[in-house]
């Protein structure tokens, strides 16, 4: 069995590999023009998607509430694993990452994540106060956001949540858009944070019913910020009974 997980591994990361190399040109048009940015949606699409097929792992998408095409976002997912990246990359919203930096030192990727994507490094406040900027800015260019609230993969007892940070409910109350939590309740299953193999199940992934912000001021953040860590709390509670 441990020999068929590691096959199985290798397998799934030079597929990643493959397809990312592939899919390069999709992924250098809206670097070098910037108006093109809703290709960033479409290209990760097809990257998770032909993962998806190319790995055997089929996944769901399971939707609350219609989203409008014409509006912008702040998707807030859970965070508990690396595979986490792939299945917000099969948002059906065009939406872009605001991750931390640390992906920016991986060879190519990371030219690619660092130029498409907003990046912070949170051990230095003058990161994380210019990528609060950078966001604020990517919603006035018409882009929505895909922010992990914990901060990345955090959490000291996986499968609960580390506490949510301020930044991604700053930034939605700030431009008045709506926040919607995200749930992925087996991620960290498939592939542990603390254990470089795959393992093979169906995955999920669960958008809630948006949650409007109108009205509300920089004193809601806290209030904004627990409702959305219920609201996926929940979920994730549903699931793993």
């Amino acid at each position: 069995m441990k020999i068929l997980k590691a096959i199985y591994t290798a397998h799934c990361f030079l597929i990643f590999l493959l397809l990312f190399i592939l899919l390069q040109p999709l992924f250098i048009i809206p670097i070098l023009f910037k108006k093109q940015f809703r290709l960033v949606g479409l290209a990760n699409r097809l990257w998770a998607q032909w993962w998806s097929v190319l790995v055997i792992m089929p996944y769901r998408i399971e939707t609350r509430a219609k989203l409008n095409k014409n509006k912008q976002y702040v998707f807030c997912p859970n965070h508990f694993s690396y595979l986490d990246i792939y299945s917000m990359s099969l948002n059906p919203h065009d939406s872009i990452f605001v991750g931390k930096s640390d992906m920016e030192s991986v060879p190519l990727f990371g030219f690619m994540y660092r130029n498409l994507h907003i990046t912070v490094d949170r051990t230095k406040l003058r990161s994380r106060s210019q990528s609060i900027q950078d966001a604020l800015q990517a919603i006035d260019d018409g882009k929505s956001l895909m922010i992990f609230p914990e901060g990345g993969i955090v959490s000291k007892n996986i499968p609960q949540m580390a506490t949510f940070k301020d930044g991604a409910f700053r930034i939605a109350i700030e431009k008045q858009i709506e926040i919607v939590p995200v749930t992925i309740p087996f991620n960290w299953i498939v592939l542990h944070p603390d254990k470089l193999q795959m393992n093979w199940r169906p995955t999920k992934l669960i958008f809630h019913e948006p949650i409007s912000t109108q009205g509300l001021t920089l004193e809601h953040v806290a209030e904004l910020r627990r409702k959305t860590f219920s609201i996926i709390e929940e979920e994730l509670q549903k699931h793993l009974k």
